[in-house]
C-alpha cells in the first residue's frame, strides 16, 4: 500500500509539470490506475499480444524491441522513470504488437486501461490535453531518429545518444544500446575507443 501511495503521488507530481490538478481531480486519476511490479527480464508485452494498458514508470528501467526473421534485435526505445511505456498501435487498435517490451530492472509501473483511460478524458478533460502533449513530443522525438538513421553515422548517432540520454550508459548494456544505434556491439565497442582515444 505505501509503495501504491508513493507511486501515485510520483505520477501526479509528474502531471502537474504539465496541467494544473484540484484535489477532487486527483482523487479520480488515483483510482484510474493500478500497480505492477516486474522484476529483471521479465515481459511487460510479448510480440503479438494485444496492448491492454499504458504503463507509467514509477522506478526500473524498460526496453522495447522487436526480433526479425534472422533473430536479430532491434530496439526501438528504453524507458525509465517518469517516462510512458507501452505499444500505443497495438493499445489504440486492438492489433497485435509488434513488439516485446521487457524490463532491464527490477520495475514498479502504475497502469492504466484503455476503457479507464476513456474515462478519464471525460472526467478529467485536461488530462487529454496532456496526452495529447506526451504524443506531440514522442512524434518529434520519433522524426529526430529516423532523420538521425538516415543522414548520420554511427558514431554521430551514438554521439548523439550519450548526450541526449546520459544516465541510460550506467545502466543500459553496451549490447542493448548497439541494437538501439543499429550497430553491432563489436562495432560499438570499436567505436567507444576510437572516441575514448582523442
Amino acid at each position: 500500500m505505501k509503495d501504491n501511495v508513493i507511486g501515485s503521488a510520483k505520477l501526479i507530481e509528474h502531471f502537474s509539470k504539465y496541467i494544473k490538478l484540484e484535489s477532487e481531480e486527483i482523487e479520480i486519476i488515483h483510482s484510474s490506475f493500478s500497480q505492477k511490479s516486474l522484476k529483471k527480464k521479465e515481459f511487460l508485452l510479448r510480440s503479438n499480444q494485444i496492448c491492454r494498458t499504458e504503463s507509467f514508470i514509477i522506478s526500473g528501467c524498460l526496453q522495447t524491441y522487436s526480433i526479425d526473421e534472422n533473430g536479430f534485435e532491434h530496439t526501438l526505445n528504453f524507458a525509465i522513470e517518469d517516462w510512458w511505456t507501452g505499444d500505443l498501435l497495438s493499445f489504440l487498435t486492438d492489433a497485435p504488437s509488434l513488439y516485446n517490451i521487457i524490463a532491464l530492472e527490477n520495475s514498479e509501473l502504475l497502469q492504466i486501461t484503455k476503457p479507464n483511460l476513456e474515462k478519464l478524458y471525460l472526467t478529467v478533460p485536461k488530462i487529454e490535453r496532456y496526452f495529447r502533449l506526451l504524443i506531440q513530443n514522442a512524434y518529434v522525438t520519433q522524426q529526430e531518429r529516423i532523420n538521425q538513421s538516415l543522414s548520420q553515422t554511427a558514431e554521430q548517432r551514438y554521439l548523439a545518444f550519450v548526450e541526449k540520454y546520459p544516465a541510460y550508459l550506467k545502466r543500459i548494456s553496451q549490447k542493448h544500446i548497439a541494437s538501439y544505434l543499429g550497430i553491432t556491439p563489436v562495432f560499438l565497442s570499436m567505436l567507444r575507443k576510437k572516441i575514448s582515444r582523442r
